[in-house]
C-alpha cells in the first residue's frame, strides 16, 4: 500500500491508496464517518482494474491526518479482535 498526498491543508486532504480496492476503501469511509469531527468523507476508483482510489477527507476541528490515523488505529483494534474471536472457534 502506498500513499500520495495531492492536497494537504489542516482540515482537509486529499489522497491516493495504491494497493487496494473497494473493500478497504469502504471499511475506511465508513469508520471515518463514525467520527463526529468528520464534515465530509468520500472516496472515488475511476475505472476498477486500472485507477487508484482517491479519497477526500474533510474535519471540523482537529487535523485530517490525525483523524485518518486515529482511523486506522480503530479499524486494526477491530480486526485483532475479531481474529482472536475466530482464533477460538
Amino acid at each position: 500500500m502506498e500513499i500520495n498526498f495531492i492536497e494537504k491543508i489542516k482540515h482537509r486532504i486529499l489522497f491516493e491508496i495504491k494497493g487496494v480496492d473497494h473493500t478497504f476503501c469502504n471499511m475506511l469511509k465508513e469508520e471515518l464517518w463514525n467520527n463526529s469531527d468528520v464534515k465530509s468523507c468520500s472516496y472515488r476508483i475511476k475505472h476498477p482494474l486500472i485507477s487508484v482510489p482517491t479519497f477526500i477527507i474533510e474535519t471540523s476541528k482537529n487535523d485530517a491526518i490525525k483523524v485518518v490515523l486515529d482511523t486506522i488505529k480503530r479499524i486494526e483494534s477491530e480486526n485483532s479482535k475479531f481474529l482472536t474471536a475466530l482464533k477460538k472457534i
